[in-house]
């Protein structure tokens, strides 16, 4: 496996070492019993000494990622769970064999010596759950019921069938002409003037991001990130070798006046931020740190990716201006994306840049997949030109009644300590708990009961967080919800009784 070591760095290597490996046995890169290098390999390869080794991977076995036994090697465990080697068995012949899983993992085992460079994937790790899951509370996502979905596939059937020559073409790789008129008005009306020049369609925010961590951040350069922060985000500057600062929040968002102190030891390279209905804590970032932060930039000549998924999704009043709408001089690149409000499945969002970040953006799009697909932006242009407003404020209401029904349940239900604050807007709900826990022990739990959840650790870079936990309140009914809530407040309860009073003997560092 490739790891990235920073000899510079105030974190000690062994500790970058047992990160690295951590983040990839808990994105499942490296599966429960997969054997890993020796310890002498492992100092052979990365140019460290054998005891800078030995302490990395007895770090991993602190926190019980992986099992070690003296003349047999280190095997992975996962996440607290045991690993057991596969045992012969008769097949009523007499015959002794092995089940052919077996045999095909151990045919497979030389594409461990392949090197790869994705030191952290928790985004599909967490995409995903068991079929024993009856309340899916994990994926911040609007339930399916309430989603134009039959207007939107209409939409597509008319244009695939009344216009075949639109399907027997390439389209641009900036993105359709007429859907960034439509988006142009879109944001006109929402105080962003920006002309559909400026837009770059991409395959969904996930891939904006993507191609801005791509085309403007390189191994070591400094990237700032809220703490907690979103985890495909995390994912994807760790992929690049950035040298991540996560900076707390408070009631306004980022701490503006610890993000000023940091620059002066460290010149960021980039700046991400989720401003509005923060994921996952549902924070809105004030309009006075909104243009602090873009002073910031100005001053350190960096740029600031802005990702916006929720802004059209408030409860009361509109949130602040767009850091974007503030932005004379090019340091801000916002990405929309409209495929959490419309339509999952189109993966269509729009970025606004200006000048030559614009022109390499569009660049790395076109090396990417040659252009988003063209039926699907036809469709959504159709539906947001003609229904979205009137839609998403229908919208907003349904989804603010499942704000109040969660907020019921807490307030009667909520384990002892348990702290959260109602959002005024977006998708999400961050549940804090009193004291340090095992998050994943807790997850393990919740899932057995039924219920799935995202730990809090996976928002964190370096996973540092053991007692936050992010909750979706608009992924399934309303009833759903509530049996749902229910469940887990009543399997934090239990966990968080257990656990009263238990101190650790040994803290790990990872």
């Amino acid at each position: 496996m490739h790891i990235e070591l920073k000899r510079g760095s105030s974190t000690k290597l062994y500790v970058q070492i047992a990160l690295t490996i951590a983040d990839r046995i808990r994105s499942g890169l490296i599966e429960p019993g997969t054997r890993l290098p020796s310890v002498r390999k492992m100092t052979v390869d990365l140019g460290v000494s054998l005891v800078t080794v030995t302490k990395a991977y007895a770090e991993l076995e602190a926190i019980q990622l992986i099992s070690c036994s003296q003349g047999k090697g280190c095997y992975v465990t996962g996440l607290g769970a045991s690993t057991t080697t596969p045992q012969p068995q008769e097949d009523g012949t007499g015959n002794v064999h092995r089940k052919a899983s077996s045999d095909t993992g151990a045919a497979l085992n030389w594409q461990m010596t392949l090197i790869d460079y994705l030191p952290r994937a928790q985004l599909w790790r967490h995409f995903d759950v068991s079929p024993q899951v009856r309340y899916e509370l994990h994926m911040s996502a609007i339930q399916p019921e309430m989603l134009p979905t039959r207007d939107i596939i209409d939409s597509a059937y008319h244009l695939s069938s009344d216009h075949t020559e639109r399907m027997a073409a390439y389209g641009s790789f900036q993105g359709d002409w007429e859907l960034r008129q439509t988006f142009a008005a879109h944001f006109n009306s929402r105080g962003l003037h920006a002309a559909p020049e400026r837009m770059l369609i991409t395959s969904g925010a996930q891939q904006g991001i993507d191609l801005v961590a791509r085309t403007f951040v390189g191994p070591g350069d400094v990237v700032y990130m809220e703490a907690p922060t979103y985890t495909g985000a995390i994912d994807v500057f760790t992929s690049r070798g950035a040298k991540i600062i996560t900076v707390p929040m408070d009631d306004e968002g980022m701490r503006i006046d610890l993000l000023t102190r940091l620059c002066d030891t460290y010149a960021p390279k980039l700046i991400y931020t989720v401003p509005t209905y923060h994921n996952p804590t549902g924070i809105t970032m004030s309009a006075r740190r909104r243009a602090q932060l873009l002073n910031i930039a100005q001053s350190y000549h960096c740029l600031i990716l802005e990702d916006d998924p929720f802004a059209d999704l408030y409860f009361h009043e509109p949130p602040p201006a767009s850091i974007k709408s503030m932005d004379s001089a090019g340091h801000v690149v916002y990405i929309k994306s409209f495929s959490k409000v419309l339509s999952p499945g189109c993966r269509v969002a729009c970025a606004i840049a200006d000048g030559s970040v614009l022109t390499r953006l569009v660049a790395a799009k076109s090396t990417a997949d040659l252009g988003s697909p063209l039926l699907t932006q036809k469709a959504l242009q159709t539906y947001i030109q003609n229904q979205y407003d009137v839609y998403v404020r229908k919208l907003r209401e349904k989804l603010y009644a499942r704000l109040c029904a969660a907020s019921e349940v807490l307030n009667e239900h909520a384990a002892k300590g348990m702290q959260w604050r109602l959002p005024d807007g977006g998708l999400n709900l961050w549940l804090e708990l009193h004291g340090s826990f095992d998050i994943h022990e807790l997850h393990r739990q919740s899932l057995a009961a039924g219920v799935s959840f995202l730990p809090g650790s996976a928002c964190f870079v370096g996973e540092s967080d053991t007692s936050s936990l992010r909750i979706c309140f608009t992924v399934t009914s309303e009833e759903a919800l509530r049996q749902g809530l229910i469940t887990l407040c009543g399997v934090i309860e239990r966990y968080t009784s257990q656990q009263a009073g238990a101190a650790a003997d040994r803290l790990p560092l990872i």
